[in-house]
């Protein structure tokens, strides 16, 4: 042993055996074969950059004053250890404002604030600056105006008055905004042809006298509107006809309905005083009920009831046979 220890080649082969550990090592490092808690520790304080959107918040006197311009949301983005940013993304415990409580009506250029933001993260805002315009507030009562296409109403129905519920708002804002509106319009979409009620729901909309849509806060935000459309109508009287009776018989009729509503067209409903009803008598020779459909006179689109019941009676025979 002590000869091999003598020798210059045997230093050279420990040499390269340490020369070989060390790179395997460096090697292991280097592509992040850490034991499981190294790898942790290092995962967790790397650094790393998130950009997130969060609400801007207005500080003022909202009683007395009305502000526009700003946007509902900013970007922050935020730089610092991993771990840290992503519960600060997780909890969102702090808040992005700007603070209007110490100036006048008008218009205002604002820096945006950050306030509860960690002091070992990097918050970096956009937009840095806003520009508002502070207005005195203002509420007022307004009737809601419906409004519709009249040319798409079927042709010869008829239009009864549109109703709205509720009938009137409230309507918040800026003082100038609101001295603007002209009506609260709640617009509705009727089809070409339309022949039925319309009833929906529709969003409201505050504007001017130009028809221009004003920035201010209508409560409630949606109405229920109904628009009758319907055709002409007249009650008439019905009058019953009987046909092909027997001379031999005498018959009582009765209908279960006295009167008919009509609905057509305003000259064809002039023309009509009672509705006609045959009442064919052929072969009847005992008590009978006959169902009946109504014909309807020419113009005359359709009929309330479409059909009446006629309670038909046989009574004594009106000749006697001679011995």
């Amino acid at each position: 042993m002590k000869k091999n220890l003598d020798r210059p080649w045997f230093y050279r082969a420990v040499a390269l055996v340490l020369a070989i550990l060390l790179a395997i090592y460096i090697n292991w490092n280097q592509q992040g074969f850490f034991p499981q808690g190294k790898k942790s520790v290092t995962m967790t304080t790397a650094t790393t950059t998130e950009t997130i959107k969060v609400p801007l918040q207005v500080s003022v006197d909202t009683d007395k004053y009305y502000v526009t311009g700003y946007p509902d949301k900013v970007s922050v983005t935020l730089k610092g250890a991993n771990a840290l940013v992503t519960s600060i993304i997780n909890t969102r415990n702090f808040r992005a404002f700007i603070d209007l409580s110490n100036l006048k009506p008008g218009s205002h250029q604002v820096k945006i604030q950050l306030n509860g933001m960690s002091s070992q993260v990097k918050a970096t805002l956009q937009p840095k600056l806003v520009k508002v315009n502070i207005q005195k507030r203002k509420s007022q009562t307004f009737p809601v105006q419906i409004e519709y296409n009249k040319s798409a109403i079927a042709k010869n129905y008829m239009v009864g008055t549109p109703k709205s519920s509720p009938r009137l708002v409230r309507v918040t804002g800026a003082q100038g905004e609101v001295n603007q509106i002209d009506h609260i319009r709640a617009k509705a979409v009727l089809t070409k042809g339309q022949a039925t009620t319309y009833s929906r729901e529709v969003i409201l909309t505050a504007v001017d006298s130009k028809n221009r849509q004003l920035n201010v806060v209508i409560d409630p935000l949606t109405a229920n509107i109904s628009i009758p459309i319907y055709l002409p109508h007249k009650s008439v009287k019905i009058k019953l006809k009987t046909s092909n009776e027997d001379r031999n018989k005498k018959y009582s009729i009765n209908a279960d309905k006295n009167t008919v509503t009509l609905y057509g067209t305003k000259n064809s409903l002039k023309t009509v005083k009672e509705l006609p009803v045959d009442v064919n008598l052929k072969s009847i020779t005992s008590n009978t009920e006959k169902t009946i459909p109504l014909v309807l006179p020419k113009g005359i689109k359709e009929s309330d009831p479409k059909e009446i019941k006629v309670n038909i009676e046989v009574l004594q025979s009106s000749h006697k046979k001679s011995d």
